[in-house]
Formats: structure tokens, C-alpha cells, sequence
């Protein structure tokens, strides 16, 4: 007489899903939270667009031109004879300084050039055209 062992049934694996998807949220919740949501300060200005335009990352002085010719140091006007001053006091001693000058699209390119011929005179030690990349 054969006697047949009892099968027992195979144990089912299952993949517990629950701390997974609480480490895909927590996950998420720190890149949200350590993102520089970048927010750019100043007037409004349409810049001139460029196929290589790349970020900034450093910190700078940033000098806006609007289509008028105006000069701004962040959101405050500067008269072109007074930008000297402003520069040449936010410039300190700092010889390799940036200057950036975000100058509107429309703007007579001689008062842009003006702007960044004032930034230099004021000490700055690189300068930078602000554009916006083409799609």
C-alpha cells in the first residue's frame, strides 16, 4: 500500500509595498523641499535671446536697461552718472566681481554698451550680457 505524503502548500511571497511607497514620499518631500526655486528679482525686461545661454550661479551685481535706457540696481532707477558710485561701492575690493547687465531687447545697443563701460571703469573685474535661451 502506498502511502502518499501530504503536500503541504507552497508559502506565497509577497512584496510588502506599504514602506516602499512611504521611502518614495519621503523622497519626494526632500528634493521638493531642498530645490532652489529660482525667482528673478527687478524690473520687467524682454532679453535678448541666445542657443547658448547657460545659468548663472554665482553671486553677482546684476545692472538692468530697460527699452528707455534706464538703469536700475535691482529695483531701484540709477542715473548713468551716478552708477559709477553705486558700482564702485558695491564692487568694494573685490577684483574679479561680476557684473552682469540685463538689458531689454529693444534698448539702443549704445546705452547697454555705455552700462557695461561704466561697470568696468567702476572695477569689475568680468562682465556679463544677460540673454535668455532660444527654444
Amino acid at each position: 500500500m502506498l502511502v502518499h505524503p501530504k503536500r503541504r502548500e507552497r508559502i506565497k511571497v509577497q512584496v510588502p509595498l506599504t514602506p516602499l511607497i512611504d521611502i518614495v514620499f519621503l523622497l519626494l518631500i526632500y528634493f521638493l523641499l531642498t530645490t532652489n526655486f529660482m525667482v528673478d528679482e527687478g524690473i520687467k525686461i524682454k532679453l535678448p535671446q541666445a542657443m547658448a545661454a547657460a545659468p548663472q550661479t554665482e553671486e553677482t551685481i546684476t545692472v538692468y536697461v530697460d527699452q528707455q535706457g534706464r538703469a536700475f540696481l535691482g529695483t531701484e532707477e540709477v542715473s548713468i552718472a551716478r552708477l559709477f558710485d553705486r558700482l564702485k561701492e558695491k564692487i568694494g575690493s573685490q577684483e574679479n566681481k561680476l557684473v552682469v547687465v540685463r538689458a531689454d531687447r529693444a534698448v539702443i545697443l549704445n546705452k547697454a554698451v555705455k552700462v557695461m563701460d561704466i561697470a568696468k571703469a567702476a572695477g569689475a573685474g568680468r562682465l556679463c550680457l544677460a540673454t535668455e535661451k532660444d527654444f
